[in-house]
């Protein structure tokens, strides 16, 4: 019994520093987690007079999502781009928007090899922007792409998350007054990502 107690006690420690390291979080806290933040996104598009679905001449006929899936929440190798160079984003519009080219996210889902061009708005010291389309683009998702935003992480840091469990629709999706980037030729996969919100059912 004597030497089965340093066993039990490595076993404990090993699993608290997994669960340290995930932040405290099991998956079933996660997907709890995720389905009150696409509540509260709800919510707002029901309710705000800033949702896209103001005024009520245009229905809000609820959001549609695929199923929360840890596996889509990646932990990505972060490449800096040295010549961080403007990029003028044509828009849903036919006008531009700015941003500023950050870095390459280079991570795996499902056994796919995957690469994204992460921005950084003109405007903003503080976010992250991943535009990006792929296979389910104009079928299950919508056609113009879906959005991710990210914080922008340490200066020293080598590697970064991206939770496509939150990945969201443009308002133009809603909208067609609004102007929505398009994303960079980069950024169009010719894999699915079933994860996040789904096209929007008028």
């Amino acid at each position: 019994m004597k030497k089965v107690i340093p066993v039990i006690v490595i076993i404990v420690i090993v699993i608290s520093v997994i669960y340290a390291l995930q932040g405290g979080e099991t998956e079933e806290e996660y997907v709890g987690r995720i389905a009150e933040e696409r509540q509260r996104t709800e919510r707002f598009m029901r309710t705000s007079d800033e949702s896209p679905f103001a005024p009520e001449a245009i229905p809000f006929n609820g959001l549609d999502f695929y199923e929360p899936k840890p596996s889509y929440k990646v932990r990505a190798r972060l490449t800096p781009i040295q010549s961080q160079k403007l990029l003028q984003m044509p828009t849903s519009t036919g006008e531009e928007e700015k941003y500023v080219r950050y870095a390459y996210a280079d991570f795996e889902i499902e056994g796919q090899q995957i690469r994204l061009l992460i921005l950084q708005p003109f405007d903003s010291q503080t976010k992250l922007f991943v535009p990006f389309a792929d296979a389910t683009s104009g079928a299950e998702t919508y056609g113009g792409g879906r959005y991710l935003d990210i914080e922008m992480p340490a200066r020293t840091s080598k590697s970064i998350e991206l939770d496509f469990n939150k990945a969201y629709n443009p308002y133009c999706a809603y909208n067609p007054s609004f102007s929505c980037p398009l994303p960079p030729k980069e950024n169009v996969l010719d894999i699915p990502i079933r994860a996040g919100e789904k096209a929007y059912k008028e």
